[in-house]
């Protein structure tokens, strides 16, 4: 078998969380603030708060933004369902903004003719970067001035975009990254929300555990003892554990090595397939992809997944636009609202992308496509 992704756990890494296993504290250590720190340090970041998983980050990340009731939230159909389901968590309306053909990436253009035909101003929007490739973000920014943006990077750690890493919030307010197992490094299950304003970062940090501070400048009550804590708001119990946070500072330390390794497959995918019938991802050149993913779109897409599949290749697919899922089509989405999206979505394939992936695998997947076009 070979999957479309998987982790990479070595001994070093067994080690930090045995370590962490035999030391005082699982939760709320030090470790994790040492985690928050590498990956701020390492996207350009101010701030960064750990979260059990990246869904949980994108959720206070809205409430952060103050996204309620009434509010608009819009996003890339291209995703998973997390990124719109935040906003739904909210009471908010959630729309969605067709792809960029090349990139499957959240359009500018569209963007810009979204803005134009609804009636209210987005109080967030949330650009996906799929695949590990940056949106426009520039471009995205300057449509939308006035809406708090919040990067979906659950794709992209390592990504860059204008010569500076995806995540580092020269184009946004905010930035929630994921280490699922399937993405660049990992946690286990886990998440993470940067942020280079102080007022969000402190909502954050409130958000993530039950609305809780010791922080008296943030109490009602100032002169209190040191036992003394408030609940000042509505939160979560969304923290990271100690254990997940340190394999997260251990996978930190090989990100690069997973970034190089990455490229090279995505580099011989390109050559292989350069003279077949096969679209293979689109690089633009403002940015480097991480290369979560490598999708590709093939015609007769059915019958090469499940051949691929038959043979133990488990491609896999993404995604199905959001808003094509039941629960959105019960609350009133109808297919044909973004088209590009939906025509990338009938042809996409995800073919194996994942460090630990063989010179010998790849050769298999290649092999077995390439009949399957024929």
């Amino acid at each position: 078998m070979i999957p479309y992704a998987r982790q990479d756990v070595n001994e070093d890494d067994i080690n930090k969380v045995i370590k962490v296993l035999r030391s005082d504290f699982l939760t709320q250590g030090d470790v994790t603030v040492e985690f928050e720190k590498a990956v701020a340090s390492y996207v350009g970041a101010k701030y960064a708060v750990a979260v059990c998983n990246a869904t949980q980050g994108l959720h206070i990340a809205v409430m952060a933004a103050g996204l309620n009731e009434g509010d608009l939230l819009l996003t890339s159909p291209n995703t998973f369902v997390a990124s719109s389901n935040v906003g739904l968590y909210q009471n908010a309306e959630v729309d969605f903004v067709d792809i960029d053909e090349k990139t499957y990436n959240m359009s500018p253009s569209a963007l810009k003719d979204k803005l134009k035909t609804i009636k209210k101003t987005p109080k967030v929007i949330i650009p996906v970067h799929f695949a590990g490739q940056s949106c426009d973000m520039k471009e995205i920014r300057q449509i939308a001035k006035d809406s708090i943006i919040i990067e979906d990077c659950a794709h992209a750690i390592g990504g860059e975009y204008m010569g500076k890493k995806i995540g580092c919030l020269e184009y946004s307010d905010m930035a929630v990254f994921s280490f699922h197992p399937v993405k660049i490094i990992t946690t286990g299950e886990g998440g993470m929300v940067v942020t280079n304003n102080k007022e969000l970062y402190e909502k954050l940090i409130l958000f993530r555990s039950h609305g809780i501070t010791r922080n008296k400048d943030l109490m009602n009550n100032k002169d209190m003892p040191a036992w003394y804590y408030e609940q000042i708001s509505l939160g979560y119990n969304y923290r990271m554990t100690e254990i997940q946070a340190g394999l997260g500072v251990s996978q930190m330390k090989r990100i690069e090595e997973f970034l190089i390794r990455r490229r090279e497959i995505a580099k011989k995918y390109d050559e292989a397939f350069k003279n077949h019938d096969i679209i293979t991802p689109y690089q633009d050149e403002k940015g480097i992809s991480a290369y979560h993913l490598y999708p590709v779109q093939v015609n007769n897409r059915d019958r090469i997944f499940n051949n691929l599949r038959n043979k133990g290749i488990l491609v896999n697919l993404h995604y199905i636009p959001v808003y094509l899922q039941p629960h959105y089509q019960n609350i009133g989405f109808k297919q044909g609202l973004c088209p590009v999206a939906e025509s990338y979505y009938e042809k996409a394939l995800s073919l194996p992308m994942f460090y630990s992936l063989t010179n010998e695998n790849q050769d298999i997947v290649i092999e077995s496509l390439i009949k399957e076009l024929k």
